[in-house]
């Protein structure tokens, strides 16, 4: 029966532990995440400092849209 408080006890252990591997990944894949943005945004501010415009120059008249 699961209502024996070793059994419950057991069971409660067994979760928690399951618990603290989840956040433990979860804190992993956080600090993944967050270095890939730091470098993202490092590699963003670099080049806006090359091209200010942000890449967004006018089209020459005889240039077609990517689109076309």
């Amino acid at each position: 029966m699961a209502d024996q408080p070793d059994e419950r006890l057991g069971n409660l252990e067994v979760r928690y532990a399951f618990l603290e591997q989840h956040v433990a990944e979860q804190d992993r894949a956080m600090l993944e995440l967050a270095e890939r943005i730091d470098r993202l945004e490092t590699r963003l501010r670099q080049w806006l400092e090359r091209d200010p415009r942000g890449g967004a120059g006018e089209l020459s008249t005889d240039e077609r849209p990517p689109h076309y």
